[in-house]
């Protein structure tokens, strides 16, 4: 299985990276950060994958654009969007540099790499589409509204693709997980509901992406419990944000 995943210097993309690392899969890792992803390498290349490794900033639209071009020259099975970043939690309006930081990186590079690829999917009619999104893009905090918005576009996108491609036989997949340990998740300075471990998170990810889940949200009772908040009239609605956010200290 040849497989491509982005942000894999890091965090979940490392995590997924060794979790897919075994004889018989050939793994493209894609990050900005060359000794992190080359450590990264090293380590699956141990566990008895072959590994390419790419050294870019997502954020470079053009750079996408070639490296896409480049992949679809061989078949792809599957392709994890995981790169993304955050501005962390905080009160104030959220300088417009910020908000086309998170927007480029946790949105718009997805379609940059993925224009010159979608040809080559649809040819062989087979291959897998996983963006990792976020149980924050299905409510949206004052502290958080560039990220949550950037991942809510996420998820349109990935909708549309859904119904675009899945008469070629492609699965396009979309993950929301809840608060897991990262580097982006230590940043947070407040109590994370719900919080799990890198090794619980992976565990969850790829056994929806396994069983080929359209939409994924876990845990389940915070995903529900934000279900139930948004069925709530408006008025109480402002009240339990308003009490979250003292809480946070925001």
């Amino acid at each position: 299985m040849r497989i491509i995943i982005t942000g894999a210097s890091s965090g979940l993309g490392e995590a997924l990276a060794l979790y897919y690392a075994m004889q018989g899969n050939t793994l493209v890792l894609i990050a900005r950060r060359e000794d992190r992803l080359e450590a990264v390498a090293h380590g699956c290349r141990d566990k008895g994958a072959e590994v390419e490794t790419i050294v870019a900033d997502v954020n470079d639209f053009s750079r996408m654009k070639e490296i896409g071009i480049c992949l679809r020259e061989k078949p792809i099975d599957r392709i994890i969007f995981n790169a993304g970043v955050s501005v962390g939690h905080s009160g104030g309006i959220t300088p417009f540099e910020d908000f086309e930081r998170l927007f480029k990186t946790n949105f718009l590079s997805i379609h940059a790499l993925l224009e010159p690829i979608i040809p080559r999917l649809i040819e062989q009619k087979s291959g897998e589409i996983v963006c990792i999104s976020s149980l924050a893009s299905l409510f949206t905090m004052p502290t958080s509204i560039a990220y949550s918005s950037s991942k809510r576009a996420v998820n349109a996108y990935a909708e549309g693709l859904h119904y675009q491609l899945k008469p070629y036989g492609i699965h396009v997949m979309t993950i929301l997980p809840g608060f897991i340990d990262s580097e982006m998740t230590q940043k947070n300075r407040f109590k994370m509901p719900f919080f799990m471990s890198t090794e619980q998170g992976i565990k969850r990810i790829t056994h929806a992406i396994e069983r080929k889940k359209i939409r994924y949200a876990f845990p389940f009772r915070f995903y529900l419990m934000i279900r139930i908040v948004s069925l709530l009239p408006q008025s109480l609605r402002d009240k339990i944000v308003n009490f979250t956010n003292f809480k946070k200290g925001a």
